[in-house]
């Protein structure tokens, strides 16, 4: 519980050392002082974490003056908050797994008998995201040494992502070879001196480098060139193939809006059938169903246009109308059909 910001324990825990005896000369290790004392709130309820710390009892030990102590009590929390690790790691699962807001977060722990503000939850869970990083990089950097030892170095890109104009620029620096994202960063200015910045503590983990990738943006360009000038630079393939086949992919859009056009009237149809309970109507509501789900082809330009692809398949659909129609010998006319798509 808490009374006035005080945290009052509901028990008191006592930690020793996970050794007996000294790991140098094997003699008895003997109490010498309280290390810390320190109230927390865990998801079990308020403790307090006694860590006693233990000295060899052999006086002519090189290790005498080294004070043991206990690593399960240093693991319960971090310095500086009053919190414990179950705490943080619960807050960041609610964060990045369930997508909680901080204000939920805040109710979920306070259900748990955990009481905090939403402003304790934001430091939470600033916290947990240092510590992930820490993890992140250190996975990174072995991640790095296997692509290097496969292909005498690493190949860096880099891109901006902006949500809406003047908002913050999401920059991310990728390891190509091996996909590995290194570091991601909101920036205000995308200014060359801010973006040398957040590259140079990538660079400075000291990987060879075999060269770097980014689109055309010339402050990126000048950041790379500026901070390792003898590094080969290339024009992402992507973006250049995007660039180049921009006059391709507008014509592509054109020919796909026009197409969705022409099918506005398949609505009239589909209500028309479902006022009948004929083989005829079931056969037209699956065709009107299928040229919807061909109107959301989207494609991925310039590599695949979605125009041309609307565009083949609703020609497959019109001729598979065209033999249905032949097949059954209907009444109406090879231009209705033609008319109505």
């Amino acid at each position: 519980m808490r009374t006035k910001n005080r945290l009052v324990a509901d028990e008191v825990k006592y930690f020793k050392p996970e050794l007996s005896n000294c790991p140098t000369c094997q003699s008895k290790l003997e109490y010498c002082h309280t290390v810390s004392k320190k109230t927390i709130s865990t998801l079990d309820g308020v403790k307090t974490i006694v860590n006693m710390g233990y000295r060899c009892s052999n006086a002519e030990c090189e290790n005498g003056s080294t004070v043991f102590r206990s690593a399960q009590a240093e693991h319960l929390s971090i310095k500086h908050i009053t919190y414990g690790t179950d705490v943080l790691a619960f807050v960041g699962e609610l964060r990045f797994k369930e997508h909680k807001t901080r204000m939920e977060i805040m109710n979920i722990l306070n259900e748990h008998g955990v009481v905090v503000s939403e402003r304790h939850v934001q430091k939470l869970y600033e916290r947990y995201t240092v510590l992930l990083r820490a993890s992140a990089e250190e996975n990174s950097k072995k991640i790095l040494k296997e692509t290097v030892d496969a292909h005498g170095g690493i190949i860096l890109s880099m891109d901006g992502v902006q949500p809406e104009k003047g908002n913050e620029t999401l920059y991310v620096i990728r390891e190509v070879l091996s996909g590995t994202i290194l570091a991601a960063k909101n920036v205000k200015s995308s200014s060359t001196e801010e973006l040398m910045e957040f590259i140079k503590p990538v660079l400075e983990y000291g990987f060879p480098i075999l060269g770097f990738v980014s689109d055309g943006q010339k402050s990126i360009r000048l950041a790379f060139e500026k901070l390792s000038p003898k590094t080969p630079y290339q024009y992402c393939q992507f973006h250049y193939l995007k660039d180049i086949a921009k006059p391709v992919v507008d014509k592509d859009r054109k020919l796909k809006t026009n197409i969705k056009k022409k099918l506005r009237g398949i609505r009239e149809i589909e209500k028309k059938a479902l006022t009948e309970d004929t083989l005829e109507s079931e056969t037209t509501l699956a065709y009107t169903a299928a040229i919807r789900s061909v109107l959301l082809e989207d494609g991925c330009p310039p590599l695949e246009l979605p125009g041309v692809k609307v565009y083949e398949q609703t020609k497959q659909i019109k001729e598979s109308l065209e033999k249905c129609l032949d097949k059954k010998g209907a009444s109406c006319t090879r231009k209705d059909v033609q008319n109505s798509q």
